[in-house]
């Protein structure tokens, strides 16, 4: 499983509760197409995270690197409907940043002759 991370803060004005629904709306639609396993939203609780990471954290699950860039392929087109779902989470976040893991061993890590 590959997992891309997400955080962000929310451009000021912006309810929660909006952008939230906004990103479901747009990830079920990944989901319902097969070209995403699963996500999750998370927001900072009582503020307790480190000062370099955001407000809100978002993973999404893909089975591999070809899954996500089918979706990666479906949003760079630009063409609705996947464009305004994009856009509307898009335009509600600030101070947004990336990262890309994976599960650790995954099933192609070879250990001597064996697989783990």
């Amino acid at each position: 499983m590959d997992i891309y991370h997400v955080w962000c803060d929310l451009k000021p004005g912006v309810r929660d509760a909006d952008f939230v629904q906004d990103v479901r709306q747009y990830l079920d639609t990944l989901k319902s197409t097969q070209q995403l396993v699963g996500y999750r939203i998370t927001r900072a609780k009582l503020g307790l995270k480190p000062p370099q990471l955001r407000d809100f954290h978002i993973t999404m699950d893909f089975q591999d690197l070809a899954q996500l860039q089918t979706a990666f392929d479906k949003a760079a087109s630009r063409a609705d409907p996947i464009e305004s779902l994009h856009h509307a989470v898009n335009s509600k976040v600030d101070n947004i940043f990336f990262a890309l893991y994976r599960d650790f061993p995954d099933e192609t890590r070879v250990y001597g002759q064996e697989k783990f």
